[in-house]
């Protein structure tokens, strides 16, 4: 009788497989615009995945490393709309095991850009947007893979992630733009002085 209670209780005691890859930002090849004002480029989770050929396998963007794994994907619990006020942490980029094969085919595009949605950023019916990242951060990176509802793998959070920030016009030394304004004078005058110079001596003459 004890049976039926024991195979119950395997898939808990089991629980979600830990995998040994930690989100990273893309370095080969070097890109540009790897890390803008509201986005920034990982590497693909390229021969991480191979054990959960089922799976949905789901990006997860948190403000801290701190995440419900048993949270649904595309509902208002983890909206990209929602991000940060009431929604700590959103999951968008979804994909499946053919996404990311390994070994990678020649030509494969292998990184995701973070943030690139931004014609979906207000749209509540898309709640999986990959939209444009509100602030600065730090941000932090995880993938999930679920089967169904179910999560079965997560890999480790990223270190945290800072975007760039524009500097604000009063941070702008002027000094260099003040030394250019007093060379214009100077070469001015000299070029004055010289006209007049060249005049005298041709009346001279």
């Amino acid at each position: 009788t004890m049976l039926p209670l024991l195979l119950l209780l395997l898939p808990a005691a089991h629980g979600i497989v830990k995998l040994g890859y930690t989100p990273a930002l893309s370095r080969t090849p070097p890109l540009e615009g790897l890390i803008t004002a509201s986005t920034f480029v990982l590497e693909q989770p390229r021969c991480v995945f191979d054990d959960f050929g089922t799976a949905a396998i789901w990006l997860v963007v948190a403000l801290d490393k701190a995440f419900n794994n048993s949270a649904a994907p595309a509902t208002a619990e983890t909206a990209f709309q929602g991000f940060p006020g009431s929604v700590p942490a959103y999951m968008t980029l979804n994909a499946t095991l053919a996404n990311y094969p390994c070994p990678k085919p020649a030509g494969d595009i292998t990184v995701l850009r973070v943030g690139s949605e931004s014609s979906c950023a207000q749209d509540a019916a898309r709640p999986s947007c990959n939209g444009p990242l509100p602030g600065p951060g730090p941000y932090w990176v995880k993938f999930l893979a679920l089967e169904g509802s179910e999560p079965v793998a997560e890999t480790a959070w990223s270190g945290p992630i800072m975007l760039r920030t524009a500097k604000a016009p009063s941070s702008i030394p002027t000094s260099g733009r003040g030394h250019s304004a007093g060379m214009i004078a100077i070469t001015t005058i000299l070029s004055i002085l010289f006209a007049i110079l060249l005049a005298a001596l041709l009346a001279m003459l």
